[in-house]
């Protein structure tokens, strides 16, 4: 029988990243890797453990993901969701630590298309009066 506590699915821009929790000691590995090797910069190393932080649970799960999709911003981002999601499912009571932290809302922010007519979504191209 498989041992996961909780599971969560969370996304950013066009990321996308599943999270398994399992009892453990505080490992977390992405797409089969280390998260400090996956994730070099310091500061999305942060991001990723604010949930776990915030709830003063960062040596007590082991997680796992799965991440694809964007860039490493937008798959550090869609992390941060999984895992407070994942969070949440396992215990109830730890919502309005999260809620009040603002690590439950999914950042709808989306690139906006590019229009036709244009170099790009508002760039125009020069105008030339004759």
């Amino acid at each position: 029988m498989d041992s996961t506590l909780a599971e969560s699915t969370g996304r950013r821009k066009t990321a996308v990243a599943c999270v398994k929790l399992y009892p453990g000691a505080g490992s977390i590995e992405i797409n089969g890797r280390d998260f400090s090797e996956y994730f070099p910069s310091l500061s999305l190393q942060n991001q990723i453990l604010k949930p776990l932080e915030a709830t003063n649970n960062l040596h007590s799960f082991d997680i796992k993901a799965v991440a694809h999709g964007g860039g490493v911003s937008g798959q550090a981002g869609a992390l941060r969701l999984a895992i407070s999601r994942a969070l949440v499912e396992y215990n109830q009571e730890l919502r309005p630590v999260l809620k009040k932290e603002g690590l439950l809302t999914r950042d709808s922010r989306m690139k906006e298309r590019k229009k036709s007519g244009q170099p790009g979504a508002r760039k125009r191209f020069q105008f030339s009066k004759r």
